[in-house]
C-alpha cells in the first residue's frame, strides 16, 4: 500500500466527466453526512435523539426502516479481496464550520482523492465524532474522523479513522485554533492541512456497505474503517467536546443484519 501526496497535480476531465463531477459536488453538498448545516430538526439529546430520527420526518424514514445502517460493531470479518488504497491529497481545504453537530472541514479540489477498486473517490469534507461511532471488536475510541468522498457517479465512500488519547496532532491543532464556538459560522481556511497526519502508516482496513450516520441515513455508502488508530491529545478531545457543549455526537451501534465485513 502507498500514500501519495500530489502538489500542483491537475486532473484533465473531458466535458462529460466534468458535468458529472459537478452534479456529484451538488449532491454531496445537499445530502452530506451532516445533511444541512443549518438543520436543527435532529440532534443527539431528548426527543430529537437518534432513536427518534425516523419519526421526525418522512425524509428520515431510513433511519428507522433501513436494514444496512451505520455505525456497526465489527465483530467478525473475512479476508475476501486485496484492494489496496491509494491516497492522493493536495493539502488544501476551503472552510471550517462548527455546524452544531460536529466540526466540519470542507474541501473543494479535484486534486484530493483516494483510489479504491480502481475508482477515484474525491474528498469533499471531513468531520469528527466523540466518542467513536463504529466499534472494532466491541472497542470504542475517544474520537473518530470521517473523510467523506464521492466518485463521479455520486457513490459515497466514507473513510473512518479512529483516534486514541496520546500525543497532540499538529494538524488538528490548526483546526481547533480557528474554529468558532458559534454554530453555523464558517471560517475560511488560510493554512494548509496535511491530511496524511490524520491517517496511519498502516492502511489495512475493514469494508462494509452502510449508510450515513446522520439523517437522512441514506444507504448504499461504502465504509472503509482503518484498523490502526492515530493519536490526539486529551486536551484536543476536550476542546471538541466543549464545542459540542459536552454532549456526545455518536449514533448508537446499528444491527449488522445480513451484511458481511471483509478486510484488507
Amino acid at each position: 500500500m502507498h500514500f501519495i501526496l500530489s502538489k500542483n497535480t491537475h486532473s484533465i476531465f473531458n466535458k462529460e466527466i466534468k458535468m458529472k463531477l459537478n452534479a456529484c459536488l451538488l449532491f454531496v453538498s445537499l445530502v452530506s453526512v451532516n445533511y444541512a448545516i443549518a438543520n436543527d430538526q435532529w440532534g443527539y439529546q431528548g426527543n430529537i435523539s437518534p432513536e427518534h430520527w425516523g419519526e421526525i420526518s418522512k425524509d428520515f424514514s431510513a433511519c428507522k426502516a433501513g436494514k444496512h445502517q451505520s455505525p456497526i460493531n465489527i465483530a467478525t470479518s473475512k479476508k475476501l479481496h486485496h484492494h489496496e488504497l491509494s491516497f492522493h491529497y493536495d493539502l488544501t481545504a476551503e472552510e471550517l464550520v462548527n455546524n452544531g453537530h460536529t466540526v466540519q472541514i470542507n474541501v473543494n479540489s479535484d486534486n484530493d482523492y483516494l483510489i479504491y477498486k480502481n475508482d477515484k473517490y474525491y474528498l469533499k469534507q471531513f468531520h469528527f465524532h466523540t466518542p467513536s461511532e463504529n466499534q472494532i471488536h466491541g472497542k470504542s475510541y475517544p474520537l473518530e474522523v470521517h473523510f467523506v468522498h464521492a466518485n463521479k457517479e455520486g457513490k459515497l465512500l466514507v473513510l473512518a479513522v479512529m483516534a486514541n488519547e496520546g500525543k497532540a496532532n499538529q494538524e488538528l491543532a490548526k483546526a481547533w485554533s480557528v474554529v468558532s464556538d458559534k454554530q453555523n459560522q464558517a471560517v475560511a481556511v488560510k493554512d494548509t492541512f496535511d491530511i496524511s497526519k490524520f491517517i496511519p502508516a498502516d492502511h489495512g482496513y475493514y469494508h462494509f456497505e452502510g449508510s450515513l450516520t446522520t439523517p437522512p441515513c441514506t444507504e448504499d455508502v461504502n465504509w472503509l474503517i482503518l484498523k490502526t488508530p492515530v493519536e490526539v491529545s486529551k486536551e484536543q478531545i476536550a476542546k471538541f467536546a466543549a464545542l459540542l457543549k459536552d454532549h456526545h455526537n455518536n449514533r448508537p451501534i446499528q444491527p449488522i443484519n445480513d451484511r458481511e465485513v471483509d478486510e484488507e
